[in-house]
């Protein structure tokens, strides 16, 4: 299955793990790399620098295949920036960034071979990216988990027009489980997709509680609801008291200072790590109505290699 993703990334299905922050360890990441996709590990949520040179380097020993690194840019603070720093002197082949302006990480990584990739929600956004020197972006539509973008425009409207405006490759993300949304996908004109939600929910994905996984076998697409919009990052979590509790106070006018003990990250590793979920919060895309089971990675990509030839069969057969 070749695109340009898949060459310019040197992988074998265009099939990329999202950053999952507090999850996307060595090991998730090497499981992907070493299934044909592009496994990341997740930056600025380890505790240190140097936790991140340990899991680059442990990755390094669990495939020989590129991998990425996640760098969720946050305009409260710049620690990214010595993480940033580990990234490059361990020579890692691909960088994605998401949140904040990428213009800074660009600067720095500027004369190396490092890929680069942006996550964008607009088609403006998409088109600056592309004139920043991006090698390829990540459109996301409303469907996803975690951080989505403020206008609310779904996935299927949002690829094609920014396939259209751009031309660097796009990677589609957003509303998508198995192997008939990346067929889907690549009909919009996307080059290769993003998963996160589905991600989580497999077997390598260690640092996530079994509790989290299996909310998101039980529960559907009806479950999740969209926090932080009144600060202008907008995410989509599953739906409990806590969410609940949130968007009562952003209703009321609370600022940042009221919200953030109940939006930082402790609390979200509450739910994820810890598996109380009633007392934490956690990030998932609607594709919770697609999930029925926890797999391996190899078992998860054979299944969407599977169904995506048998849809391009079905369409050979139809037109």
């Amino acid at each position: 299955m070749k695109t340009r993703i898949t060459e310019l990334l040197k992988i074998k299905y265009p099939i990329i793990q999202g950053g999952l922050a507090y999850l996307a360890d060595a090991n998730l990441a090497a499981a992907v790399s070493n299934a044909g996709g592009l496994g990341q590990i997740t930056a600025v949520t380890l505790p240190s620098k140097e936790h991140l040179r340990d899991e680059i380097r442990k990755a390094k020993k669990l495939t020989k295949n590129p991998f990425a690194v996640n760098f969720a840019i946050s305009r409260h603070n710049d620690v990214w920036k010595e993480y940033l720093e580990v990234a490059i002197d361990e020579s890692v082949e691909v960088i994605t960034i998401t949140g904040g302006n990428p213009q800074p990480v660009l600067e720095r990584i500027k004369g190396t071979n490092i890929k680069k990739i942006s996550l964008v929600s607009t088609v403006r956004q998409a088109i600056k990216a592309e004139q920043l020197g991006m090698d390829a972006i990540m459109a996301v539509g409303q469907e996803g988990g975690g951080h989505i973008g403020r206008n609310d425009i779904g996935t299927f409207v949002l690829i094609p027009r920014v396939v259209d405006a751009v031309k660097i490759p796009v990677i589609a993300s957003g509303g998508i489980a198995d192997g008939r949304g990346m067929m889907a996908a690549l009909a919009l004109g996307a080059e290769g997709i993003e998963m996160g939600t589905r991600f989580v929910a497999t077997q390598e994905c260690v640092l996530a509680h079994d509790n989290y996984k299996k909310k998101l076998i039980e529960k559907d697409e009806m479950s999740t609801v969209v926090i932080k919009r009144s600060l202008g990052a907008p995410a989509r979590a599953i739906a409990n008291s806590l969410t609940e509790k949130i968007l009562e106070l952003e209703q009321d006018g609370a600022d940042f200072e009221k919200l953030q003990p109940l939006i930082s990250g402790d609390n979200n590793k509450v739910a994820i790590r810890q598996g109380e979920m009633d007392k934490g919060y956690a990030w998932a895309g609607q594709v919770m109505g697609l999930i029925s089971d926890i797999p391996t990675v190899k078992e998860l990509f054979l299944r969407i290699i599977s169904e995506a030839e048998e849809i391009s069969e079905k369409w050979q057969n139809r037109i």
